[in-house]
């Protein structure tokens, strides 16, 4: 059982305040010429709209498969196909022209070593001029010394948040004992990443509607390319 199975049910309350990231992925998606691949695709709330406003079969990787049995309802007669699988070991059958991670998942990954296997996995399986997208927050010390400790309702879902810079770490247990954690991630990071699995840097905006990235971002949209 995987732990993100408990969140499976509360995950819609969860992510409704992310809904501008959808169009985003949606735009890669119509431009690309091959496979199109969705990485922690959850219960579809990306893969779906993707699939629907494109017409283009999607392919959606997931280690829960709570998650996924959701996604599968939701998915009808869409071209979505749905795989339990861990990002770390990803393979495809045929190489992708896009891969994307939405809503931040790649900050569940616990420090660089899991994110450079995942970017290096996610380089192979891209064919030349693939393109590869991710979106993650900046970390933010004045926001951490605000949101630490303190218990949150958000759309029914109550939580505290605890950050522990030793280990780049932010624990989010809910108030039924639940737990999960995000790993956060520098720009220099992600740039390290990115040049190690042999990808180029096509663009990186401020949020999605392709906002310049400036000091004051307090958002990572990455857009990048297999050479």
């Amino acid at each position: 059982m995987s732990e993100y199975d408990t969140w499976a049910p509360i995950y819609d309350a969860w992510a409704a305040h992310m809904t501008e990231d959808v169009a985003h992925y949606v735009a890669l998606a119509r431009k690309a010429d091959g496979p199109v691949v969705e990485l922690a695709v959850g219960s579809g709330r990306v893969a779906i709209e993707v699939a629907r406003e494109t017409g283009k079969p999607v392919l959606g990787i997931d280690s829960s498969t709570a998650m996924l049995e959701i996604a599968r309802e939701r998915a009808g007669g869409l071209p979505l196909e749905l795989r339990l699988g861990d990002v770390r070991d990803l393979e495809l059958d045929e190489p992708a022209s896009l891969i994307y991670i939405p809503f931040r998942s790649l900050l569940h990954l616990h420090g660089w070593q899991d994110k450079r296997r995942v970017f290096e996995r996610v380089a192979a399986s891209l064919r030349p001029g693939g393109r590869f997208a991710f979106n993650s927050f900046a970390f933010s010390h004045t926001v951490a010394a605000r949101l630490d400790g303190k218990t949150q309702d958000q759309n029914g879902v109550v939580h505290t948040l605890y950050y522990v810079p030793a280990d780049n770490r932010i624990d989010i247990t809910r108030d039924d004992g639940a737990k999960i954690s995000l790993w956060w991630a520098t720009k220099a990071e992600w740039d390290g990443l990115i040049e190690t699995a042999g990808l180029e840097v096509e663009a990186l905006y401020g949020g999605f509607e392709r906002e310049p990235f400036t000091d004051e971002s307090m958002e990572y949209v990455y857009i990048t390319r297999k050479p």
